[in-house]
């Protein structure tokens, strides 16, 4: 448009002027109109809002206050808006709760109202982002981003930890060895989500001695580590537990590494026996679980089995591919 019609209109591409660099996205005003004609140009690229539109920023902002109307309570703060974007950041650790249904909804009212997220249930480090609003276009329909606020609203939350501690029993077999590396790793894996390891208690790998010690364990959270890979829920560790007046409410899952996770409980304490692969600091499916229990999400069988889905964490050398033709069973 001529530059004496461009006056209120959205400077759709950077400009190069005498003074420096006009930016796309800009309101020009009359100040800017005469940069431009300083700088030789007779006419520019930009864009007018149709009635009824509202602008990127403000776009984005709105559709942010749908779908976090209160983010004291969801654990996020909202950046302020810029370029259309609009970032959800988490205030505290914890694990992330989305509506996904409600977050498609709001991503097919309008190809340039857009929301991206981490995966439902990811744990979340305090600062990290959980979610970024993205208005693509300089201005959008205002009834779409009604339509898409109306779709997402209350959408998104962190829920934090409710437990503040959990105990780890470690069993150890006759003559095996011995090392502290599974009690360092989980004890990181607790802080990251701000708990304490209360303590961590070495028994025999013998269903009798780890049933004594679970009452007695200290922490909101029971963990049990084991000397040899739990084969079966008839296995020294799911039996302890139900000697000890517990239950075991799944044993195995479909995540790899992570497959000899069991979940129970002993009385009100949730009760979680580690895969050998909790010794390492990488992600594995005891993870997914020790995050969600943490932070008081329930945890069933079924939500266990839906977590085949993206379950592959990663392949490792002691597990190639083709994973045929080994004399070992894979355990871990």
């Amino acid at each position: 448009m001529p530059l004496a019609e461009a006056g209120g209109a959205i400077l759709a591409h950077s400009v190069k002027v005498p003074d420096g660099r006009l930016r796309k996205g800009l309101v020009l005003t009359e100040a800017h109109l005469a940069a431009l004609a300083e700088a030789g140009l007779d006419e520019v690229i930009a864009a007018r809002l149709d009635p009824g539109d509202m602008d990127e920023n403000a776009a984005a902002a709105h559709l942010a206050a749908a779908l976090v109307p209160d983010p004291g309570a969801a654990r996020l703060r909202l950046t302020d808006p810029f370029t259309g974007r609009v970032n959800l950041i988490a205030e505290t650790a914890g694990v992330a709760v989305l509506d996904t249904a409600a977050l498609h909804a709001v991503n097919r009212v309008h190809p340039m109202i857009t929301i991206a997220t981490v995966p439902p249930f990811q744990q979340m480090r305090a600062g990290g982002m959980v979610a970024t609003i993205k208005v693509i276009s300089y201005a959008v329909p205002g009834a779409e981003v009604a339509r898409a606020a109306a779709a997402g609203a209350n959408a998104l939350r962190v829920a934090p930890p409710v437990h503040a501690s959990a105990g780890l029993v470690i069993t150890q077999i006759e003559g095996g060895p011995t090392s502290d590396k599974g009690a360092r790793a989980i004890a990181d894996r607790l802080a990251a989500l701000g708990m304490d390891l209360a303590e961590t208690v070495t028994v025999p790998h013998r269903a009798a001695p780890l049933a004594e010690a679970l009452p007695r364990l200290r922490g909101d959270i029971a963990l049990i580590l084991t000397g040899s890979a739990t084969s079966d829920i008839d296995d020294v560790a799911p039996s302890a537990v139900r000697r000890s007046g517990g239950n075991v409410e799944r044993f195995g899952m479909p995540v790899d590494p992570g497959n000899l996770l069991f979940l129970g409980r002993l009385g009100a304490r949730p009760v979680i026996g580690l895969p050998g692969c909790a010794r390492s600091p990488a992600l594995n499916g005891a993870d997914w679980v020790l995050s969600r229990v943490a932070c008081g999400i329930e945890v069933t069988g079924a939500d266990i089995a839906a977590m085949g889905v993206g379950g592959l964490l990663k392949e490792i050398p002691t597990r190639p591919q083709p994973r045929a033709g080994r004399a070992a069973p894979d355990k871990g």
